[in-house]
């Protein structure tokens, strides 16, 4: 049974006159009768009464009508659903972010692109560093990642949507906690907490060349897998940290923030997906991104 038998079968139906249901469908008159004998060989029954004056629907044509009708309908839902794929507005976006950093952008992102496209599925994968992150936007489980720079994997592209400065979180009774700044040098003898190690943390890889640096390397006493209990654990009096300054909505009782002495250390974060991803629907919620977070200019001290 063909699309194009049903579709005659309808027109014809519904004109109960073969020379409009011809008209209607653009096609002479008897290709069209040819193809409802066609049908009514298929189904092996008569669908029409049909003389020289009227034409109307035996029973077994009444029963066939609504099913008919309700298979072109899907047939035009399913090919609207794939154009709108085609054009990005439908589908499915998997994103990789970490938790406290994205504290800002990631709900300006979800925002913009639901009410943009409603039709686009977005799978927001969290606890994902920003270094495994590019590797799974890399290997193609992710769609789309957000990152810090220098991103040098081939493949990849990437668009700044910030920057973030390193500061230090301390214990708020802790003797550097009355300085306006800190020199990171003070901080050799103290105990750190920080991400846990090769876990694709590049706030803790920041950190440890930060610290490197200025002359040591960081006695790291305690790990935590996320920065809000990496802050609660500073707040604890269990150590100090480098965090970052998008992470300074995080308020505890006994922590306290304080900028690094000399020129800042920033990091850039960035969005990062696969050049050659052919997904439309990422396309979509790039275009969306580049409007709900825009590339920001250099920050200056």
């Amino acid at each position: 049974m063909e699309i194009r038998h049903l579709t005659a079968f309808v027109a014809v139906a519904e004109e109960l006159h073969f020379g409009r249901a011809a008209r209607r469908l653009q096609m002479a008159q008897p290709p069209l009768s040819q193809q409802i004998r066609q049908l009514e060989r298929e189904l092996g029954v008569q669908l029409f009464e049909r003389n020289t004056r009227s034409v109307r629907l035996t029973s077994a044509g009444e029963a066939f009508l609504g099913p008919a009708r309700k298979v072109l309908e899907d047939l035009d839902l399913a090919a609207r659903a794939a154009r709108a794929a085609g054009r990005g507005e439908y589908g499915r976006v998997t994103i990789g972010f970490a938790g406290a950093s994205s504290h800002n952008t990631l709900p300006l992102l979800t925002r913009a692109v639901r009410a943009a496209h409603p039709g686009i599925e977005l799978v927001l994968l969290g606890q994902t560093y920003a270094n495994v992150a590019l590797a799974k936007v890399a290997e193609g489980s992710l769609d789309l990642g957000f990152v810090r720079l220098p991103v040098t994997t081939p493949g990849i592209e990437t668009r700044v949507i910030g920057e973030e400065e390193l500061v230090c979180a301390l214990p708020a009774d802790h003797p550097l906690a009355g300085c306006d700044r800190i020199d990171l040098a003070d901080l050799a003898g103290e105990p750190f907490v920080s991400f846990p190690a090769n876990a694709g943390s590049s706030l803790r890889d920041a950190t440890v060349k930060a610290c490197v640096n200025a002359g040591f390397h960081p006695r790291i006493v305690q790990e935590a897998p996320d920065s809000y209990t990496i802050l609660a654990l500073v707040a604890a009096g269990v150590g100090v940290t480098l965090t970052l300054s998008s992470c300074l909505h995080v308020q505890q009782t006994g922590l306290v923030y304080r900028r690094l002495a000399g020129p800042g250390i920033r990091l850039q974060a960035a969005l990062a997906w696969r050049s050659d991803n052919p997904s439309a629907a990422l396309r979509a919620v790039l275009a969306v991104a580049e409007q709900a977070l825009p590339t920001p200019r250099p920050a200056t001290d």
